[in-house]
């Protein structure tokens, strides 16, 4: 029997899958990497895969990149055959701007640990109900989107509403980096120096600081994502 495995759609070398890492191997799904901005790239058959994985990455959905139109079509593709899609950061923009929603630039730059607070719909969501409002998590975004049609808003923040939202019960998309360990932050802060926006922040950024209980809560969410992988098989 072929192993059940999901697409990762990376965008820059630095953004791996993380945490959801652990919750793959437990429940025995593979991960290939899509690196559709290495050209030339294979675009891969979607039909063989349970899910798909949207990482983040420094540009903007906005910017007319060949490649990101193609991962878009990837996605709309996914949508349509009801499968379980997850994005993160540039991830959940992807997702919007490929379901018809605006994405923009955000009041503020949000970058480090902040609070995320869950919405009633929250409550009974397969993958984030019984969790405590507010939960601190990581961020690393300039820019934010409007709620695609049919998305149930999730979770907001202070500084950016639309944190977390769900299509269908199989669509997410999480503007907060719920995947990153302490050693993924060290490594953006110094892939980021020349650019300058750690810099930007008013204290340097910890990258322990809440990781230990961000660990138990992305244990938890990846675990059920990947449940809802198997209860397609």
């Amino acid at each position: 029997m072929t192993r059940m495995h999901v697409l990762a759609f990376r965008h820059a070398p630095l953004e791996g899958i993380g945490l959801i890492a652990g919750a793959l191997d437990r429940h025995d799904i593979a991960c290939r990497y899509v690196d559709l901005y290495e050209q030339p790239a294979t675009i891969p058959d979607l039909a063989e895969a349970a899910g798909l994985i949207l990482m983040g990455g420094p540009m903007s959905v906005n910017d007319e990149l060949p490649w990101l139109r193609t991962e878009m079509r990837c996605v709309r593709e996914a949508v349509d055959r009801g499968m379980p899609v997850m994005g993160i950061c540039l991830g959940a923009q992807l997702i919007a701007k490929t379901l018809g929603a605006r994405v923009y630039r955000n009041p503020v730059k949000e970058i480090g640990w902040a609070p995320v607070y869950w919405t009633e719909m929250a409550k009974t969501d397969l993958l984030f109900g019984g969790f405590p409002s507010p939960e601190a998590i990581f961020h690393w975004h300039g820019e934010t989107f409007d709620l695609p049609e049919g998305a149930q808003l999730l979770a907001y923040s202070d500084a950016c509403r639309h944190q977390a939202f769900r299509i269908a019960g199989n669509v997410y998309g999480l503007q907060f980096h719920l995947e990153v360990t302490p050693e993924m932050i060290e490594d953006w802060c110094r892939q980021d120096e020349a650019c300058g926006t750690a810099r930007e922040m008013e204290a340097p950024i910890d990258p322990h600081a809440y990781a230990s209980r961000l660990s138990e809560v992305a244990a938890t969410v990846f675990d059920r994502w990947c449940g809802l992988l198997h209860s397609r098989d």
